[in-house]
């Protein structure tokens, strides 16, 4: 799909996609961000679409495909637009608060799914260790890649969140941007 050539927002690309799993048993969905071109149709739009939408839809998917959630849980906000700011999964769970932290010793698949930072894989590592012991924060950062961005979210047996604004939790978990070096 060609993202930004149309008045199309992220919901109603996000439902198509849908569409063309469920009716066509699709495996994968493509976006590419538009990018004008000179002497084009003067219908389409002058500016390109910014990337990180692309990337955002590509999350967006994911989740669809792996985490099971639905189009219309993902995209929440009036406008129809993906958050650029942060991954549609931690938007999801900041607007869904109440649901949250959750016992990682506890709580079924589906719900473990839903934790921001938390992968299919990891998610698996958890069940089978659960099985044997009771896990500690120690245990979620050998399996996670970065207990960093699930801490706020989760329940062990020896960590229990302070609940934090929203505003506090974003700013931890937005990526820092560095400049590279090309002579160093």
């Amino acid at each position: 799909m060609i993202v930004g050539a149309d008045g199309a927002n992220d919901r109603d690309i996000l439902d198509s996609s849908r569409r063309l799993y469920s009716g066509y048993n699709l495996k994968r969905v493509y976006y590419s961000a538009f990018s004008p071109i000179p002497d084009s149709s003067s219908r389409l739009p002058l500016q390109a679409a910014p990337l990180m939408r692309e990337h955002r839809l590509y999350q967006a998917d994911w989740m669809m495909r792996f985490y099971g959630f639905e189009s219309n849980e993902i995209v929440t906000g009036d406008d129809g637009l993906l958050d650029l700011a942060i991954d549609p999964k931690l938007a999801w769970a900041l607007a869904n608060r109440d649901r949250f932290p959750v016992d990682v010793n506890a709580a079924d698949r589906e719900l473990l799914l839903r934790i921001p930072g938390l992968g299919v894989k990891t998610i698996d590592k958890i069940l089978l260790a659960r099985r044997q012991r009771i896990l500690g924060l120690e245990d979620i950062a050998r399996l996670a890649r970065s207990v960093e961005k699930c801490r706020p979210f989760i329940i062990t047996r020896d960590w229990r969140p302070v609940i934090l604004a929203d505003a506090e939790i974003e700013a931890r978990m937005r990526p820092v941007a560095q400049q590279l070096d090309l002579f160093a």
